[in-house]
Parts: structure tokens; sequence; C-alpha cells
């Protein structure tokens, strides 16, 4: 019985130190609330909405310690309704994200599956949509992903350590297809941080975005602008001083011979053919806290678009101004109020552009359009 007990416990402390070299954690967001949108096709709306200050999610991630500051890395992330209960991301069990890889101290990490390119990952946070207002405030159409419309399949990701406030990174991601530059995509962008300074700047092409099933994008249906290329820079700054801290951001997409996939498919110009989109968003936005639990929001953004046809150049604008509080009961939980106003002014194209849309919702029967909301989030 003894030697027993003495196995039994050399067993215990020689493993106690393997296992506490692996770790994997469950976490998640519930964000649900009610919308009111003043004019959607010309009638107003009140809607019960989920995932409007962040997408409601649970996900695992974990690391497992190889020795010599190398670790194994993954993280499985699943995106949901939580009016519904319904799999968001066209329906796939982990639309979110998917991947694995190894992460050195030194050198960086290196992951493999399904991710977010470098314009998430980088110039996003310098917007107020990427940052902390939700997809509300999102640039026409969310028509640079800054609010992550897409993710990128079959990817292949590099990340750096941060040195001296320096960061970087880069995807590219396969086509798994015979023709191998079709629906591929590739990205890279960079994060200098110094003091209470943040500078971003990123860059993503894509080749024949959404064109095949096996291919780089192919999100049942959430992308918004696909083409022959789909070409998206921009850069971007944010600055804290005590209590605020202010952003500002400037983005460039550039859609060339569009197609019928997305929200593209709904822009029948009301003469010629679409050639090709480009928008140009310049945005300033700002926060501060009130308290440690109460925070104050704003944003403004303004956007120049080119919309060519095969016999003419508009050029459509839009301007739009979001505010929002938000206040924490807990760490974990906090309720908020938010709204945001959109104009549609320039030229008339005689197609949907011509209309205000803010994004997650449907277009309006006029230049204007309004939402208000007020919802809770808690994570876990």
């Amino acid at each position: 019985m003894k030697k027993r007990l003495v196995a039994a416990l050399v067993t215990a402390a020689t493993a106690a130190p393997a296992m506490a070299q692996s770790s994997v954690t469950l976490y998640g967001l519930i964000d649900e609330g009610l919308s009111y949108t003043n004019n959607e096709q010309g009638s107003n709306k009140f809607e019960v909405v989920s995932g409007t200050m962040q997408g409601s999610r649970w996900g695992l991630r974990g690391t497992e310690d190889l020795g010599g500051g190398l670790k194994t890395i993954f993280q499985l992330e699943n995106g949901f309704n939580a009016s519904t209960g319904k799999l968001g991301q066209g329906g796939l069990m982990f639309g979110r994200q998917a991947w694995v890889g190894v992460s050195s101290d030194t050198y960086g990490s290196v992951t493999l599956g399904r991710q977010y390119d470098s314009v998430v990952n980088y110039l996003a946070q310098t917007t107020a949509n990427g940052a902390w207002g939700g997809f509300l405030f999102s640039h026409p159409y969310d028509n640079d992903n800054t609010d992550n419309s897409f993710r990128l399949n079959n990817t292949v990701k590099y990340t750096s350590p941060t040195v001296a406030g320096f960061k970087f990174g880069g995807t590219y991601s396969f086509s798994n297809d015979t023709n191998f530059a079709n629906n591929r995509m590739y990205s890279f962008g960079g994060q200098y941080s110094v003091g209470g300074l943040v500078l971003a700047a990123a860059y993503m092409e894509g080749n024949n975005p959404s064109s095949t099933a096996t291919g780089a994008v192919n999100n049942g249906g959430d992308e918004n602008f696909v083409g022959s290329k789909l070409r998206i820079f921009g850069a971007g700054a944010t600055y804290n001083f005590g209590s605020a801290q202010v952003g500002l951001s400037y983005s460039n997409t550039f859609v060339g011979d569009p197609t019928t996939s997305g929200y593209v498919g709904k822009i029948v110009p009301a003469s010629g053919t679409l050639s090709n989109l480009r928008y140009q968003n310049f945005e300033i936005n700002g926060r501060y806290a009130v308290t440690p639990a109460l925070f104050l929001g704003a944003m403004y953004t303004y956007t120049h678009s080119n919309f060519n046809t095969t016999v003419e150049k508009l050029n459509p604008n839009y301007q739009m101004v979001g505010l929002q509080a938000d206040y924490y009961l807990s760490k974990r939980t906090d309720v908020y109020a938010l709204g945001v106003y959109q104009h549609v002014s320039g030229d008339r194209t005689g197609s949907v552009l011509d209309y205000a849309y803010l994004f997650g919702s449907n277009t309006s029967s006029t230049q204007n359009q309004v939402v208000a909301r007020v919802g809770i989030r808690h994570k876990f």
C-alpha cells in the first residue's frame, strides 16, 4: 500500500510541470440590444439586434510550451446571432477564426488557417468602429474591411515581436485552385507605439476575390465589394493623453470590374456598365473617460467615392456622425447607448449608392439615415 502511495505521489509530482506547460482558455462575449432605424426603404423599424458593439462569439485559445522560448498556439472562434442562435459568417462553425501555429519570443509567430488580414490587425485600431464603436460606425458599406466583414481562408500569417515599440506582420491567402492567382489575397502592415502615440499603416490586395468556392475569400455572402481586383490601403494614428484619446485615419479602397457578388450586386447604374469603384475615407474620432466606469465617444467620417461606368464618371459623397456612451457595471458587463447619422451628397449615380445606408441596416429611401441603439454586453 505504501509503495503504491509513493508511486502515485511521484507520478503526480513529475506530471505537474508538464501539465503546467499547456493551457486552454474558453472565452466569449454576448452583445444584444434594441435598435431603431428612422428609414429603411421608406419605413422606420424597431428591432432586437445582436453584435453591434462587438460580434457575439465564443472561442478557445491555447498554448503549449515547447521549451527555449518556443510555443505551439491555436485559436478557434465561433460567431453567432444571440437574437436567434444562428451561426454567423454564413453558417461556418468557426467563421471568425480557426488557426494553429508556432510562436517564438525572439522571432515572432507563424500561423496557418482562417485569420484576420493586416488592415484589421493594424489599421482598424485607429478607427472608431475598429477600436471601440462597433459596426454602425463603419465607413460606408465597410468598404475598407475595418469592421472585419470578411476573413481570409487558407492563410499563412507572420507576426513579429514588438521591438522598440515597433511590430509588423503580413498574410498570404492561397486560392487552393489550379489557377494559383485566382481568388488569392495578400496583406502587410505595422504599428509603432511611443508614449501615448500609436502610428499604423496597412495594405491588402486580392485577385478575383470570392470567385471560387475554395479560395481566400468565400464567406457566405459577407463580402461586400468583389471584382477582378480589390485593393485597400491606409494609415492612421491615435494619441492618449490623460483620460482622453483622439484618432485619425485615412483609407483608400479600389474595386476593379465589380461583379454581381456581395453589395456590388445591388449597384445598377442608370447608364453604361459599372467599370470600377473607389472610396476614400477620412475619419476623426475621440473617446473620453468621464469616470473609470463611464466612457463617451464621438466620430466623424467624410467619404469621397468615384463611381465609374463605361459612359460616365460620378462622385457621390458620404458624411457620418456618431455618438456613444458606455457604462461598465463591472469589469465584464457594460451597458451602452449610441446614435449614428449618415448623409449622401454629390453626384447622383442612378443606383443604390444615391441613398443613405448605415452598415448593418437596409438602404434608406432618401439621402439620410439615422440609427439609435441601447444594448448590453457581457464578456466571459
